[in-house]
């Protein structure tokens, strides 16, 4: 990868399976830690996507944030403004507004304290205890949405 091309950590063979077991869990009702299936639609396709997400509570308000970076769910929902949360039978529309990287602190500080164990290994040694200077400079490597639930 270039250093000018957006941080993006493909997921290995064993991540994508185990992304897949974790999305039909999702689909027929069983959230593992909070997990949920989303859907957005695909920017050039149209046709809905889906992906396992874990949606985090920060302050009151929804958050889902990239912690493979720049990726395909990523550039999509910057396309769509929105997409589903489904655990089952229960899916919720919602609208998405990508956070400057200036407000993503916080979010991304509580994001790690509660998914770290899943999810610190595509943070390049970031954790919820690093310094607030090493969040911040991890910032623009995971987009980070706030989403509004619309239905």
């Amino acid at each position: 990868m270039s250093s000018s091309s957006p941080y993006y950590l493909k997921g290995s063979r064993l991540n994508v399976r185990l992304n897949s077991v974790i999305g039909w869990l999702a689909r027929h009702g069983v959230s593992l830690a909070g997990t949920a299936e989303m859907s957005v639609p695909g920017r050039k396709s149209g046709r809905m996507q889906r992906i396992p997400v874990n949606p985090h509570t920060y302050d009151g308000k929804q958050y889902l944030v990239s912690a493979r970076g720049h990726s395909q769910w990523v550039r999509n929902m910057r396309a769509a403004g929105g997409g589903e949360l489904r655990v089952g039978r229960k899916v919720r529309g919602f609208t998405a507004v990508e956070l400057p990287d200036a407000e993503k602190l916080q979010v991304m500080r509580t994001y790690l304290e509660k998914w770290g164990w899943e999810v610190n290994q595509y943070f390049d040694g970031v954790t919820a205890k690093s310094s607030d200077e090493e969040i911040i400079a991890c910032a623009p490597d995971h987009p980070v949405f706030r989403i509004t639930v619309t239905g």
